[in-house]
């Protein structure tokens, strides 16, 4: 059944840095015959009419200069939709298979079953699945023309975003919304509203969007360390630098470089979208 399953069926592959394989030159994903895969197992990702799709990883030498290999953040900004989310869904369950080898319950190491999407202990025959952590985003407004957006400790000087943190245990969403905000940036939020999630594969998180708000006379503190900056902004200036998008290194900038006066998250992130909502609405 596998076999038949396999033949015909495309391949989705990952390299050890869990970038995806893309077509030179093309903002699609480099489907691959399954039977690239070799003795590899291959995880199962779902049918389209009569074809199944499956991913697996590669070391990134293996394909050579057939591909191009790019990240999450950057790939998802290229892709459509459809093959955003067979990436981000593949980058998510490899990811959980490369940290799930042995069982939880006595330690014996585990065999992949279901296609890719459970563990089977042979020791004890626990079964595992894979995991989301859910974490709350939020955008912070004055209720009028004003967000408040923070800059983290490792971002380059002019790059700021919504604030995010991990649910912790006995926690409701809307606790942690205050937790959070109050942790990160000293301030109070009331008003709390549920607007979208978005998952997030590396490390294996669910991204609940809320937005609140809170008093831009109050003063901030930024007392866990995480973040460096944080101000508001007003809606003219959110919306220039939407309308550069100006794209973000991923790291500490120059020293001497030339920046903007604000750099948003890209528009794979939930975050990207929730801050252009708010800039545009009436």
């Amino acid at each position: 059944m596998l076999t038949k399953l396999l033949d015909g069926g495309r391949l989705l592959v990952l390299d050890e840095h869990f970038r995806v394989a893309l077509r030179p030159g093309e903002s699609t994903i480099a489907w691959l015959d399954a039977a690239v895969a070799g003795s590899r197992f291959v995880s199962f990702l779902g049918y389209d009419g009569e074809t199944a799709y499956w991913a697996c990883r590669l070391d990134h030498e293996a394909l050579g200069d057939e591909v191009e290999w790019e990240h999450l953040r950057v790939a998802g900004s290229l892709l459509d939709d459809e093959e955003a989310g067979l990436f981000a869904t593949a980058a998510g369950l490899l990811a959980w298979q490369q940290r799930s080898r042995f069982c939880t319950n006595c330690g014996t190491r585990v065999d992949l079953t279901k296609g890719g999407w459970a563990t089977q202990c042979s020791g004890c025959d626990t079964e595992e699945y894979p995991r989301t952590d859910p974490a709350v985003i939020c955008l912070v407004h004055d209720g009028a023309d004003r967000v408040l957006l923070a800059r983290g400790t490792h971002w380059p000087r002019s790059r700021f975003s919504t604030i995010a943190g991990f649910v912790e245990t006995g926690e409701s969403l809307e606790a942690c919304v205050r937790r959070e905000i109050h942790e990160e940036v000293g301030v109070v939020v009331s008003d709390i509203r549920y607007l979208a999630s978005q998952p997030w594969p590396l490390p294996r998180s669910l991204m609940l969007g809320f937005a609140a708000k809170a008093d831009p006379a109050a003063e901030l503190n930024f007392a866990d360390g995480e973040i460096a900056e944080a101000r508001w902004f007003h809606r003219d200036e959110v919306r220039a630098a939407l309308e550069a998008a100006t794209i973000w290194n991923f790291g500490p900038d120059p020293e001497d470089a030339v920046l903007p006066d604000l750099i948003l998250s890209g528009r794979t992130s939930i975050a990207h979208h929730m801050i252009r909502a708010w800039a545009f609405s009436d």
